[in-house]
């Protein structure tokens, strides 16, 4: 079988003669004479596109074969066109490319070996084996689109048994029979059965979004090519979105948020103590009860334990607070000084429609019932 994609990436269409067709488990595992779809393997995806009427859903290799997994039988010995979809094609020619400069640079730099390399629908993850920090990052991002820009060639061979002997390249794996080598003059030589770009200059642009530790070192996020560049896009969309909110320029939304954040908690001080002056006179109210029951609108969980609390140092007994309505449920706090909820908790929880606990004399959950029914379930329990 002659591997197309192997020797002219940039080849989108073929004519091919039909060599078996079997049933499989997910469709119909077709084998041609010669194919330009690019089955998945070192990290890169398959190709996806047409064969004649037939849609291609998986490209796999197996046993030195490219099989072809299709949503529709083709006949054996006919002869089909083959169309494989460029844009994906493109976009991970882009991507592969671009892992390879990134993980090349990164050797040369800091003795980097990549580990790992998964090249997702979203973005691409490299695991390398040193502990790299965020300037590092920066720097290596920098000389990563130094490089790409100086459009350099990129140089495919397949050398022989002695001249892999004398050859520096990257490698995962001890590798025999013939070896595909390829070479982006400069920053990396690896052996790499993937497809990728002539030139350099075709990635456009690489974006290293996250380096975290992994293991014993990192794992780097990133994106290359159109998938960077409508990242970037995106980002600015949001950004100047985030401006106009704000009434801020492009470059100064972040501080013009720490300002709003800073003014957000001095309001939520305002409002606590608030609350807890209130808190403080409902307390009073009730100062020597037995037993308490409170419903007080839009309180958090929070600002309700507050308030169930401060209810408890006055009152001599039980004390159940419940804020929202019956269309939404109702949160709720309960506590009973020297108390033990365990018993009553479950009930509430089991006949209210309630999910919550605590420690035996206070605790917090919902409900899902009416106003009507917690009270129904109180008088039950006195």
């Amino acid at each position: 079988m002659e591997k197309i994609y192997e020797t002219d990436p940039y080849q989108t269409q073929m004519t091919a003669v039909v060599e078996s067709c079997t049933q499989g488990k997910k469709g119909y595992d077709i084998i041609l004479n010669q194919t330009v779809f690019y089955p998945e393997g070192g990290g890169q995806p398959y190709d996806t596109g047409t064969l004649a009427n037939a849609q291609v859903l998986e490209v796999h290799e197996r046993n030195g074969r490219v099989v072809h997994t299709c949503d529709v039988p083709l006949e054996v010995g006919s002869t089909v066109d083959g169309h494989i979809n460029w844009d994906r094609r493109f976009d991970l020619m882009q991507n592969h490319s671009g892992e390879h400069i990134v993980s090349g640079i990164a050797h040369s730099k800091w003795g980097c070996d990549n580990v790992g390399f998964h090249m997702g629908s979203d973005l691409i993850t490299i695991d390398l084996n040193i502990l790299l920090h965020e300037d590092q990052l920066l720097e290596l991002e920098q000389e990563v689109n130094r490089y790409i820009l100086e459009d350099h060639p990129v140089v495919i061979t397949y050398p022989t048994s002695e001249e892999l002997e004398t050859l520096e390249y990257r490698s995962k794996k001890a590798l025999t029979g013939q070896v595909r080598i390829v070479s982006f003059p400069g920053a990396d030589t690896c052996a790499c059965c993937g497809t990728h770009v002539s030139t350099t200059g075709q990635i456009g642009l690489v974006k290293l979004l996250s380096v975290q530790k992994f293991r014993e070192g990192v794992r780097i996020e990133l994106l290359c090519g159109n998938r960077a560049f409508a990242y970037l896009n995106r980002a600015f969309e949001q950004n100047r979105m985030v401006s106009n909110l704000l009434s801020a320029k492009i470059f100064e939304t972040a501080a013009a948020v720490d300002r709003l954040l800073h003014e957000n908690e001095a309001l939520k001080s305002r409002i606590r103590a608030m609350e807890d002056g209130h808190f403080a006179q409902l307390a009073q109210n009730y100062a020597n009860a037995e037993n308490v029951t409170l419903f007080e609108n839009d309180l958090t969980p929070d600002a309700l334990r507050r308030l169930c609390s401060a209810v408890l140092d006055t009152c001599h007994g039980f004390c159940a607070c419940f804020s929202g309505d019956d269309n939404s449920g109702y949160k709720y706090a309960i506590g009973h000084s020297g108390g033990d909820l365990r018993s009553f908790t479950k009930s509430l929880n089991a006949q209210l429609n309630g999910r919550g606990g605590g420690k035996p004399d206070f605790v917090q959950g919902s409900v899902s019932c009416s106003k009507k029914d917690i009270l129904e379930f109180l008088e039950q329990q006195s």
